[in-house]
């Protein structure tokens, strides 16, 4: 498996996620905020280190770049070949399962990602497109050799 093909397929995983958030957020109340969980972090990061945190619009720009980079390289496992479909399909529903559970254990808060049964199924269906579409990239560009 090639790294690069696994690291382009985690690149389009991630922008779709984040894209398609970005949408849905606008356009449906009940959306998922992981633009808000990501801000939140960052901002109790900063406290915790007596660094006060950037304005809320700036705060929202650092979150988005954290969470292409971070969705990128974690979508990156899907990698490239036959498999990469059922290895997205798997690392997608992990993330989207950890993203329902894991906020509010964290303290960032349960309602952005699961305020709603809708909003928790968005959350869920947004990082499963995120890995199916990272694991299609990662099988266009395999090569007879990644199989």
């Amino acid at each position: 498996m090639s790294v690069i093909k696994a690291l382009a397929g985690g690149l389009a995983g991630a922008c779709i996620l984040t894209v398609a958030h970005e949408s849905l957020r606008r356009m449906v109340p009940e959306a998922p905020r992981m633009d808000l969980l990501g801000m939140r972090a960052i901002a109790k990061t900063m406290k915790k280190a007596g660094e006060e945190p950037p304005p809320d619009d700036e705060l929202h720009t650092w979150a988005l770049v954290g969470d292409v980079i971070s969705n990128s390289v974690y979508y990156s496992f899907t990698g490239s070949g036959k498999k990469a479909l059922w290895r997205g399909a798997l690392l997608g529903a992990s993330a989207g399962a950890g993203a329902i559970l894991l906020p509010g254990p964290l303290g960032l808060g349960e309602a952005p990602a699961n305020r709603t049964n809708q909003t928790k199924a968005m959350t869920f269906g947004l990082y499963l497109l995120g890995g199916l579409a990272a694991a299609a990239v990662g099988y266009a560009l395999a090569s007879d050799e990644d199989e």
